[in-house]
């Protein structure tokens, strides 16, 4: 009797197992599958401006014409160079105000702060990866555009440069954090071995740590790059939605993320003008995969290809 009550409790055990593991391999293929899903949905959607309304792929992308028309009928114009240029324009110039003060605080925080400044200056950093959008967006508005407005000779305050700082906020956290991470996981041994042959400590900051963190730097500015890039609400809130070509850092513009926020809601399911939107969507997806692409393929570790070598 012991025997087949054990032998049953051991079948009930494997069943439970068997049912877990096919639960866990079912949701790590959903997962798998939702990116190729949602590429597959955006291609078919976002393609109808090439197939069903006859536009090309060089009118879209270098075009400064928008005119798309809402009906089923097309006819418009869809080039998206401006909305383009003006993501572009707005995301670098983030990178470059943030990287620098990134990289100084990371510095700071895995090389000079103590352990006690550290466990509390993270925390603070890290909060602000937790901040929804729209306050960022709406300090900007209340605060940075007036300032903008009384220093510089702009009409507006809305403009590129108000963009792009706000921009350099939401991913300084990012980049700090992936930077910090990658300096601190570099082996104490090499810190001694630089302070042993008669380095300093910014020597070896800048000969060694630096070196040899490169690859998790990297993959932060990458994937603040990306996150700027698919920023809408907090831009849309400062960057004056203007359609045109960000030939001032201090006039307003427009982003494909503020284009598609502000005008999919209005416009009709089918048309010209829907397909058009649905394409920047598209376009926003292939160069998020471009920079996941780069991560994967150019952020490898110098010193580990050596060591493999």
């Amino acid at each position: 009797m012991i025997n087949e009550k054990g032998s049953q409790k051991l079948v009930q055990v494997h069943r439970k197992e068997s049912l877990s593991q096919t639960v866990i391999t079912a949701c790590g293929i959903a997962a798998a599958l939702l990116p190729f899903l949602m590429a597959a949905f955006l291609l078919v959607k976002g393609s109808g401006t090439f197939w069903d309304f006859g536009h090309s792929i060089t009118e879209f992308l270098f075009s400064a014409q928008w005119k798309p028309s809402d009906t089923m009928e097309g006819g418009g114009q869809v080039g998206a160079a401006m909305f383009i240029s003006g993501s572009l324009v707005t995301c670098f110039l983030s990178l470059v105000f943030a990287l620098p003060v990134s990289l100084a605080a990371a510095i700071y925080m895995s090389e000079m702060a103590s352990p006690a400044v550290q466990r509390l200056i993270r925390p603070v950093v890290e909060m602000f990866t937790g901040i929804p959008s729209v306050i960022y967006g709406w300090v900007g508005l209340t605060v940075l555009v007036p300032f903008l407005r009384k220093i510089f000779p702009m009409p507006f305050g809305f403009s590129v440069l108000a963009a792009s700082l706000v921009l350099a906020v939401m991913i300084f956290p990012v980049i700090t954090t992936m930077a910090a991470d990658a300096m601190l996981a570099v082996p104490k041994s090499w810190r001694d071995a630089s302070y042993g042959l008669g380095a300093t400590r910014w020597e070896t900051i800048r000969n060694v740590i630096l070196p040899a963190a490169q690859r998790g730097i990297f993959t932060g500015v990458v994937l603040g790059l990306a996150r700027a890039l698919g920023e809408a609400l907090a831009v849309a809130m400062v960057i004056g939605q203007m359609k045109r070509f960000p030939t001032s850092l201090f006039m307003p513009a427009s982003t494909m993320t503020t284009v598609i926020a502000n005008d999919m809601g209005g416009a009709m399911e089918g048309g010209e003008y829907s397909a058009a939107l649905w394409t920047l969507g598209l376009l926003l997806f292939v160069i998020s995969f471009i920079l996941i692409f780069i991560i994967h393929t150019f952020g490898k570790d110098p010193l580990k290809l050596k060591e493999e070598d």
